[in-house]
């Protein structure tokens, strides 16, 4: 049973890892492009938003979606501690508090990955709001 209580941890928080790099990505491609955009450029508003909202939909759904998966690993750590708790048929507590601390982890984790990404998704959509008034200002 160890070797999947080891699949559970490594694959939740494999996950959350790539979720993370993804999201920290695509937040620093953003702020790179913000950086270097120039509004003059464009003629249409709706085309500049567009290219302006590009891929921020992925750190949002990465923000709100990484303390469900944390939960997942939570909850299967949750219930292999119960399976080996009724395997073994008495365990003393100090097994169950370490299995149930351990099992927690995954949703800690996910809460980790899902702050800094909705802060960045917070930060990125005021800036797009700040160079869409500016574009508005300098074309009327």
């Amino acid at each position: 049973m160890e070797w999947l209580r080891a699949t559970i941890d490594y694959g939740v928080i494999g996950l959350l890892l790539i979720m993370s790099i993804i999201a920290i990505s695509v937040a620093v491609e953003r702020r790179l492009f913000y950086k270097s955009v120039v509004l003059s450029r464009y003629t249409d508003k709706r085309v500049l938003e567009l290219e302006l909202t590009r891929k921020l939909h992925l750190i949002a759904t990465i923000g709100s979606n990484a303390p469900y998966i944390g939960l997942l690993g939570t909850v299967l750590g949750i219930m292999l501690t119960f399976y080996s708790m009724g395997q073994d048929g008495f365990m003393d507590t100090g097994k169950i508090m370490t299995g149930l601390a351990l099992a927690l982890k995954a949703t800690a984790i996910g809460l980790v990955v899902a702050i800094p990404a909705i802060t960045l998704y917070n930060f990125h959509v005021r800036h797009v709001k700040e160079l869409l008034l500016q574009w508005e200002i300098d074309h009327g």
